[in-house]
């Protein structure tokens, strides 16, 4: 039986909002790591059956079927082919299932799964162009009311007693944890180096050292007067790509490659809409089913901190050990390049596998819709 195996797996360092990568196009920046994904395999491109790219906001520079444009623009044949998907902030974990899937299937021998997204050039809804996807009758007679993330995140906070002080303290950890990841080294083997008008960009930029949850007590609320979600403990605006190399075992050791992990179990699962960011929760529960592996067998979980309620709320309900989550740091510090981020954390989830002998990792994020996907790695 043929299985989904990781060959490599690279990510840009994550630039902030209007930082050093505010002036790189979509495009190139994809094309930055699908280039460090053949100079680290030296593998021919021209094998590569497909490259599935996960771009939430496709419009402007991200539009026209950006996975194409990235892949020419990296300088592979024009033989290669690309898709765009879009599972909101999910969309690059999800070509990691399409693309592991596929490679099961028999429908490729190598794939690049991946994902992008420049928020400061392609801001965040500018695709919608003044439409609103939620205006339809029966959308509108069902629920009353449009979704939205901010809002959602404060009901979760309500629902699961979550204070501000809690919040912000593990938002600060999140910026803790991320620096001292930075710090010892641990980002270093999976980021590649962006080109850009002020020399090489390759440290996250986000992570703001000293923050503590008294700093972070002055902000003010968004989405409530009385409420608890702010700026500060929300996941940040950022510019961003990821790509790994997805082959058969088999595949791979004729070309001469060494799998890092394996694509153990892959799920997509929703809940409700409006509160919106709760399907982790289930997401996880089915992945651990479908898998056959117990929570207790997880050494590292990756919980994505749209906004802190989330990991919290999920903590609560999975009872999970809070150690194993996010130990790196995680979008509160790190970013949140939507189509990016999928890529984003399963490479750093891996390379954290192998750097400390996890044999399995979890990977979990709430998506837009109130859905979320889950997926297994399997150290090798």
């Amino acid at each position: 039986m043929r299985d989904a195996v990781i060959v490599e797996a690279v990510r840009t360092a994550v630039g902030r909002r209007k930082g050093s990568l505010a002036h790189v196009h979509a495009a190139d920046l994809s094309a930055v790591v699908l280039r460090a994904l053949i100079g680290r395999t030296h593998l021919d491109p021209a094998l590569i059956d497909d490259v599935i790219w996960g771009c939430v906001t496709q419009s402007g520079d991200q539009g026209a079927n950006i996975a194409r444009t990235a892949l020419l623009s990296a300088g592979w044949p024009e033989t290669v082919p690309g898709v765009t998907i879009d599972r909101q902030c999910g969309s690059s974990q999800q070509a990691i299932g399409f693309a592991a899937a596929g490679v099961i299937a028999g429908h490729y021998d190598f794939v690049v799964a991946g994902g992008v997204e420049t928020m400061t050039r392609t801001p965040m809804l500018s695709n919608l162009q003044g439409g609103d996807p939620f205006a339809g009758k029966g959308f509108s007679d069902r629920y009353g009311l449009a979704p939205n993330q901010g809002i959602g995140a404060e009901m979760i906070a309500q629902r699961w007693g979550l204070s501000r002080t809690q919040l912000d303290e593990f938002a600060a950890a999140s910026h803790q944890k991320a620096a001292a990841a930075q710090d010892s080294g641990a980002f270093d083997a999976q980021i590649v180096a962006v080109p850009t008008e002020q020399g090489d960009f390759s440290r996250d930029e986000g992570i703001r050292r000293g923050t503590s949850s008294q700093s972070l007590a002055g902000l003010k609320t968004v989405f409530a007067d009385d409420g608890v979600i702010h700026a500060g403990n929300a996941s940040q605006i950022s510019d961003g790509s990821a790509a790994l190399l997805i082959t058969t075992g088999e595949l791979a050791a004729v070309h001469g490659l060494t799998p890092i992990a394996r694509v153990h179990t892959a799920v997509v699962a929703a809940a409700d809409p409006i509160i919106m960011l709760t399907a982790p929760i289930p997401a996880t529960v089915k992945v651990l089913q479908k898998s056959g592996i117990s929570l207790d067998q997880i050494g590292a979980f990756e919980v994505n901190e749209a906004f802190a309620p989330v990991p919290l709320a999920w903590l609560a309900e999975i009872g999970a050990n809070p150690e194993l989550m996010n130990s790196l740091g995680g979008a509160i510090a790190l970013g949140h390049p939507l189509g990016g981020s999928g890529a984003r954390i399963a490479t750093t989830l891996i390379h954290h596998m192998r750097d400390n002998g996890i044999a399995y990792g979890l990977q979990t994020m709430c998506e837009g819709g109130g859905m979320a996907n889950a997926t297994i790695f399997e150290l090798l």
